[in-house]
């Protein structure tokens, strides 16, 4: 039995319809998923006025605060209704995996031994949310908004001296301010993120096999993270399709157990890949010895032709798959659709060879795969590995790029919010206006045209929803003349609409 409670009014408007009606199909997708029947009679959705904790995921009585609950029937829009669905999805995955309803699983129906691998927790719910959500609104892109929301984000935390691993020593673990730390960015959007991979090397269906064997071994009992790698293990060794370099447990304790993430060069010329900690080196405190090696899968594309999965566990190793020959057309480019929890840093050929791909076909790189490239430069210019102008070569295709959240993603990066104020009295920025206008205008013609004409064509369009009022603002506040006027327009329509006045 499944039932929603909230304020009288909103339940008689129908503000809580959707939330009721996706409950029950991702308990029956979560529960098909891992072969594990959720053990109680019902479940109760509690919709409070005023709740600070969000949501929490009381087995068979979970709450909400009632803004991540409600859903106006008049409202047509994708964003609202995949927010909702994320939310439930993660507490229902607490009952197993879907964050709130996940927890209902990783959780409550197994809950970790100790606080240090709360990561089992919450970072396995927060990966399952994002099924949850794409099962129950199939327009939405799994892997475009899992790199936008998790990955590249927390890649941002995760990158400075000092940051604390996935999964500590419980002895760090001490007191009531150590416990609430722990509930971060490096919890949920880490954690998801190592899911994600080791989701991506085992394959699906063998993760989902050793979670099953997992779950059902440590039912309403503790677990820690070497659990979990034993159940893995047991399953890796019971077949022969998949197989890796070492251990499950010498493999994910190199991501759980050590901060931060690698950065790995490619040499095109000798095929070579290397690592090392992706720290700012700018910064004097991250110059100091820093010798952590990790176990990578490396997923990657030649000429637009995926290869074999491939590994590096050691500091520096040579692949002759990935010497190239003189043509420009013969380029590689690794973590393909962001299946790693690293950033790349390609040679100046390589790099030659993808801005002239990007000019020409843009579309021959994945657009989860465009966003991490730009994002990766961006990254690597920030700390010193590269110049400013590698990443401003990689942004010359723009023109040709439909893709909003790549281009939220590169103005968060040229304007960002935090110099908005003072950038206009730099001596670049009328040369940076021009450049971004320049290759802004066709995306901003297509909305603005949604915009005048249409906007109830633009409810599918979730990136839209998200971030097109930013991407507006942006482009008024550089100055886009007929952004300005659509601004105009849509405020002189709003007052002349008779229920505002």
């Amino acid at each position: 039995q499944i039932r929603i409670w909230a304020r009288k009014e909103a339940v008689a408007n129908g503000y809580v319809d959707y939330a009721l009606n996706i409950t029950g199909p991702v308990f029956s997708f979560l529960e098909d998923l891992l072969n594990v029947s959720y053990p109680l009679p019902k479940t109760d959705l509690v919709a409070l006025p005023d709740f600070g904790a969000g949501a929490m995921e009381n087995w068979g009585l979970m709450t909400f605060e009632e803004s991540t609950l409600m859903y106006l029937p008049s409202d047509k829009f994708t964003s609202r209704k995949a927010m909702i669905a994320i939310i439930v999805s993660h507490e229902l995955g607490h009952q197993a995996y879907l964050f709130f309803f996940l927890f209902k699983w990783f959780g409550n129906l197994v809950t970790m031994n100790w606080w240090n691998d709360l990561w089992l927790n919450e970072g396995l719910a927060s990966y399952f949310e994002y099924l949850g959500a794409t099962y129950v609104e199939p327009k939405l892109s799994l892997d475009k908004i899992f790199y936008d929301h998790v990955v590249q984000p927390v890649l941002r935390d995760d990158n400075e001296v000092g940051v604390r691993s996935l999964s500590e020593s419980e002895d760090k673990i001490k007191g009531s301010f150590s416990l609430m730390s722990l509930f971060d960015s490096i919890t949920y959007n880490k954690g998801a993120s190592i899911t994600w991979m080791l989701s991506g090397f085992l394959t699906e269906k063998l993760f989902i096999r050793a979670l099953t064997s997992y779950l059902k071994q440590f039912s309403f009992s503790n677990a820690n993270q070497d659990d979990l790698w034993t159940h893995i293990q047991m399953i890796v060794d019971a077949q022969d399709e998949v197989q890796l370099p070492a251990s499950v447990k010498e493999i994910m304790d190199s991501w759980t157990c050590q901060n931060g993430f690698p950065v790995l060069t490619l040499n095109l010329t000798t095929g070579t890949i290397s690592q090392e900690q992706f720290l700012n080196k700018k910064n004097e405190n991250s110059t100091d010895s820093y010798n952590n090696t990790w176990i990578i899968p490396i997923s990657w594309m030649r000429n637009g032709s995926s290869q074999p999965l491939t590994w590096l566990d050691k500091s520096s190793k040579v692949f002759p798959e990935m010497q190239v020959s003189e043509s420009e057309h013969d380029w590689i480019l690794l973590n393909v659709n962001l299946s790693g929890y690293y950033r790349v840093n390609y040679d100046q050929l390589n790099l030659k060879r993808l801005v002239h791909l990007l000019e020409n076909d843009p579309k021959a790189i994945p657009a989860v795969s465009r966003f991490q490239l730009i994002d990766d430069v961006f990254a690597l210019t920030q700390f010193g590995y590269t110049e400013i102008e590698t990443a401003l070569e990689l942004t010359k295709y723009l023109a040709r790029e439909d893709e909003l959240f790549i281009w939220n993603m590169v103005l968060l990066n040229l304007v960002p919010e935090n110099l908005e104020s003072t950038l206009k009295n730099y001596e670049v920025y009328p040369l940076l206006k021009k450049y971004l206008l320049k290759r802004v205008l066709p995306i901003y013609h297509y909305y603005a045209g949604f915009i005048r004409e249409n906007v109830d064509a633009l409810e599918d369009d979730y990136f839209a929803q998200v971030y097109l009022e930013k991407f507006l603002a942006t482009l008024c506040w550089l100055g886009l003349q007929d952004c300005l006027t659509l601004s105009s327009e849509l405020y002189a329509k709003w007052m002349d609409n008779p229920e505002y006045k």
